[in-house]
């Protein structure tokens, strides 16, 4: 059976390039608690329009409400909760405990996806949220590829198993950095991130003040805490025969342009693997060189090859 494709909208015109280039599924947030205060993101009337035509289409919409929420958040969310409610999106994405618990007292007919951000890395966690009605965990991208195949034996058939495939990578564990929040008061945990990992850093000796000692890396900049980008393009054998149920594309602050190629590159690959495998190893460099256009970092495999090489992406 084929994995679920599922493509970020961070606003109306990356949601039809998903739909148009091959998406099973998108995944969206509102204009507050999406974790992407950055992107475009969508008003109600949008979600709604989103999701008619999404459904008209084929192709299920999830609906991101995984920022962690402090006290006075709470009010608000109710409200979006009960307004999600009227719309009917396919699922919810929660992070945040308070928030699952609010979404099964305002909106019990959605289902929640577990979010990333949640950082669940064994099947004991998957099997303490299946018993609080949990079907799909988004695993954490800490997860190596013998992690996910030996959760995915030790949980029930019914509980999906979504996992990263490409896109950034948060330098923080999780994603839940406080780096942001420290330097600039913009709390990467309630959506507002400013990317401080990516900035450029000097040394300064404590007794040489004014005195900048350069930290070599490449022609881009110094952004020494920065991530490379995850592309397992190279990898969907090794992936899939973990049994996850669903391979996902960061970057909800995207372009259309960018959704529509790295959309139209991992459809095609996962149809090739598909079809006939042989076809599928025949068209990697392709895969891989079509992402590469227009790729302002280096790519990396994440986590998933830990204990493994890569394939020189």
């Amino acid at each position: 059976m084929k994995p679920e494709l599922v493509v970020p909208a961070g606003g109306g015109a990356q949601l039809e390039a998903a739909v148009t280039n091959g998406a099973d599924a998108v995944y969206l947030g509102g204009r507050a608690f999406s974790l992407r205060a950055k992107a475009k993101n969508f008003s109600a009337e949008e979600i709604a329009r989103g999701v008619e035509y999404a459904h008209a289409h084929g192709v299920r919409v999830y609906v991101t409400v995984n920022a962690f929420a402090h006290e006075e958040d709470l009010p608000e969310v109710a409200q979006f909760l009960e307004t999600l409610e009227g719309i009917g999106p396919d699922a919810l994405i929660i992070a945040d405990a308070g928030v699952f618990a609010m979404a099964g007292r305002i909106c019990p007919a959605l289902p929640v996806h577990l979010s990333t951000q949640a950082g669940n890395l064994n099947h004991e966690a998957f099997r303490f949220w299946y018993d609080l009605g949990v079907r799909r965990i988004v695993a954490a991208r800490e997860c190596t590829l013998r992690d996910l195949a030996s959760i995915r034996k030790s949980i029930p058939e019914d509980m999906e198993i979504e996992c990263f495939v490409h896109g950034a990578m948060c330098m923080a564990y999780s994603g839940r950095c406080h780096m942001s929040a420290h330097l600039t008061g913009r709390d990467a945990n309630r959506g507002s991130c400013t990317q401080s990992c990516r900035w450029s850093y000097t040394v300064v000796e404590e007794k040489r003040p004014g005195e900048y000692f350069p930290v070599e890396e490449t022609e881009e900049g110094t952004m020494i805490f920065a991530a490379d980008d995850l592309c397992m393009a190279g990898h969907l054998p090794e992936l899939l025969q973990t049994g996850v149920d669903a391979l996902k594309i960061e970057g909800r602050t995207k372009t259309a342009t960018y959704v529509q190629k790295v959309t139209a590159v991992y459809r095609r690959a996962i149809d090739d693997y598909d079809k006939d495998a042989a076809l599928y190893e025949k068209n990697v460099p392709a895969y891989l060189a079509a992402l590469r256009e227009g790729a302002s970092r280096p790519f990396g495999t994440g986590f998933y090859l830990r204990e493994g090489t890569s394939r020189g992406i």
